[in-house]
């Protein structure tokens, strides 16, 4: 540890740590420009001049300068203020006077330093640069005359995203940052430049010229178009969500959003149900609600309680599962399921379908193993994580499953459950890394499960964490990777078959009479029996609704209260940015009206009994998230000596759009043309 004095106060940091690390800790704030603390350091902008007792009497960079015991700093004399004046100067020469259009306004950190480092004229006469605009594709607007080289925006792809697509061509004044041929980014996390760039050279294109900060009311919120559960922020201006940004999670998403999460956005206004619909002679009509659940009411009393079924989505709230679980607890149905994949697992334990390791904790492993997943598609945010890792040094990664370019290096153990055998038998050359590791780890893709031999699978590599002592005290490597933002929740109420229940499988096929899927859209709604009558709760008008005999409209994950639970188990809530468009209520608030209306209500009235119902009889929900040991190492139920031959196939084909509302985006279909038009070609 080094003492080092900044104006005046005296701190303690770590040996390595710079100047500006240790400014920062004395709370003492240094401008800059190209520094950014997960990226490494550049020194280009020269913002952070800084002066140093006994060193040359010049302004030192103090981004890129090591600390030493005893150094003397000073952030505010004379010679340290000209300096930074000179340099926001120069800065200043070729950048555009454009503030009143640029959508940076407001959020820049050039107007920002300007304010204290600026002149109030030019003593330069020649006329600007101006540079081309490349089109870097549907997500990222460029204005790359405002551009002042800091490079964060190619150190982040080439770092963090690990798709080293930006770079500088030419030197001194012509410098220009593009991507050499023009072409749009194909980084699932290019978004995140936008936050990154400090001036208005990178912006949203889906946002140009829509709003200001000021006018906008931000709103605390979990992101669903995955199970990572990246925290975000809301941005609505009256009835209309207009940005979702990423907010500060170190154990989650650290600062990152995925591309998707971020501008799928505009998906959340189109499409959607805003009032309820009744089916008469094959067409859907306008309804109230009275006439709803009249309609419903007289189906569920016509039938037996082990001929009504329900199956969830993918975006359930925790509330809503649990009040559609006791609803149909009421009215005597087991047949409730949440794996509209079909998923086949043993869910009697939580460590068998959580991400046990953490997120954070990937950064503790030294070897990986992925089955049947792909991670930059299904969880890009968590890829990323990874890639950290693997860029820290000491680390190897193995994949069972299709190639796919992870940005990350991962040696092809095999293509199909066939490896996991070899593995378990010690005949794979990947086994001896995995034994020499101290803490390895297995990633298993919760599609996986949804094959014949899911459960075989799911034991398979549960026998891998052990033979390869990935389960200890200190040590948990076992993780399932999940796709679906409420899978993890519905799993720890138990929002599965009964006893006697029936599966997804066997509801659709003439199983039960009457089935109400809760924003399941990812199912083969042509499976469902002809004559079986289909009530859907949602947001949207997608493949559900299309099927649907009663339609009740439900609010998307902006316009509600809820709590979700992410891959690795930890309990997050979002909360409401805009209300429900027209007659569309929260899910839970439906249920419990129609569970009144049956004659079956439930024991809540308010959003604050109904958490407190969910606390008392699901005491996770109540706990504080922790990592798990690994010390019981009893197996799943499934034979592992069961599974076949197949070859694993990814589960999203398109990235893009797996859900109701990126299918909603016009955004992400632009997306989708831009780079992969074949697939563009094939929706239409």
């Amino acid at each position: 540890m080094a003492k080092v004095t900044v104006d005046g106060i005296e701190v303690e940091v770590a040996n390595g740590s710079t100047v500006l690390q240790a400014a920062e800790a004395a709370g003492v704030e240094i401008p800059r420009f190209c520094y950014h603390e997960r990226l490494s350091v550049a020194g280009n902008c020269r913002m952070c001049l800084v002066e140093i007792e006994k060193m040359p009497p010049r302004p030192q960079a103090s981004c890129a300068l090591p600390v030493a015991d005893g150094m003397v700093v000073h952030t505010d004399t004379e010679m340290v203020r000209k300096a930074r004046r000179g340099v926001m100067e120069f800065l200043l020469i070729n950048h555009p006077l454009d503030c009143p259009i640029c959508d940076q306004g407001g959020e820049c950190d050039l107007q920002d330093e300007a304010v204290s480092y600026g002149r109030d004229h030019s003593r330069y006469d020649e006329g600007k640069r101006a540079v081309a605009q490349p089109d870097w594709g549907p997500l990222v607007k460029t204005t790359m005359t405002r551009c002042i080289h800091c490079t964060r925006c190619v150190r982040f792809t080439s770092e963090v995203a690990g798709v080293p697509e930006l770079g500088a061509t030419s030197r001194g004044e012509t410098t220009e940052i593009g991507t050499y041929v023009q072409k749009a980014l194909s980084s699932e996390l290019s978004g995140n430049i936008i936050d990154l760039c400090p001036v208005g050279a990178l912006t949203s294109k889906p946002y140009a010229f829509t709003a200001r900060p000021w006018e906008l009311r931000k709103t605390d919120s979990v992101d669903v178009l995955d199970a990572v559960g990246a925290n975000i922020r809301v941005d609505a201006r009256g009835a209309e969500v207009l940005r979702i940004l990423p907010r500060m999670n170190d154990d989650v998403n650290e600062e990152w959003l995925g591309d998707k999460s971020r501008f799928a956005v505009d998906g959340l206004k189109r499409r959607r149900l805003d009032r309820p619909w009744l089916r008469e002679n094959g067409k859907l009509r306008a309804a109230s609600w009275e006439e709803a659940f009249a309609a419903i009411a007289g189906r569920v009393k016509a039938v037996a309680p082990d001929r009504l079924g329900a199956i969830a989505g993918d975006q359930c709230d925790v509330e809503s599962l649990l009040a559609l679980k006791g609803f149909f607890t009421a009215l005597g149905s087991e047949n409730l399921d949440c794996r509209q994949d079909g998923a086949v697992f043993d869910a009697s334990r939580r460590s068998f379908y959580l991400f046990n390791t953490t997120i954070a904790g990937i950064e503790d492993a030294d070897a990986l193993l992925i089955i049947g997943s792909n991670p930059r598609h299904e969880a890009p945010v968590l890829n990323a994580r990874i890639r950290k890792r693997w860029l820290a040094g000491g680390f190897t990664a193995g994949v069972i499953g299709a190639e796919h370019d992870l940005t990350y290096p991962a040696a092809q153990v095999g293509f199909g459950p066939d490896a996991i055998a070899a593995l378990l038998d010690g005949k794979h050359p990947f086994a001896e890394t995995l034994s020499a590791a101290k803490t390895p780890m297995i990633i298993l893709g919760a599609g996986v499960l949804a094959r014949p031999d899911g459960a075989a699978i799911h034991a398979a590599a549960w026998q891998l964490a052990l033979k390869y002592n990935m389960l200890n005290a200190e040590w948990h490597g076992f993780n399932l990777l999940h796709h679906a933002a409420a899978r993890a929740g519905a799993l720890d109420v138990g929002f599965l078959p009964g006893a006697n229940g029936k599966t997804t499988a066997q509801m659709l096929n003439d199983g039960v009479d009457v089935l109400w899927l809760q924003g399941a859209d990812e199912l083969d709604v042509a499976a469902i029996g002809a004559k079986t009558f289909v009530i859907y709760q949602g947001h949207h008008g997608d493949a559900g609704a299309a099927r649907a005999d009663v339609i009740l409209p439900g609010a998307a994950y902006t316009e509600k209260d809820g709590t979700y639970v992410n891959t690795e188990g930890r309990v997050q809530s979002g909360f409401m940015a805009v209300k429900a468009p027209g007659d569309a209520r929260e899910d839970w608030r439906i249920i419990r009206a129609l569970s009144a209306y049956l004659g079956h209500a439930l024991p809540y009235d308010t959003l604050q009994e109904l958490r407190a119902h969910l606390a008392a009889n699901y005491p996770v929900f109540a706990a504080d998230f922790h990592r798990f040991a690994g010390t019981d190492t009893v197996a799943p139920a499934g034979d592992a000596a069961a599974i076949s031959s197949a070859a694993f196939v990814p589960v999203f084909e398109n990235y893009y759009q797996t859900d109701a509302v990126s299918r909603a985006s016009p955004t992400m279909a632009a997306c989708v043309a831009a780079h992969a038009p074949a697939v563009a070609e094939a929706a239409e």
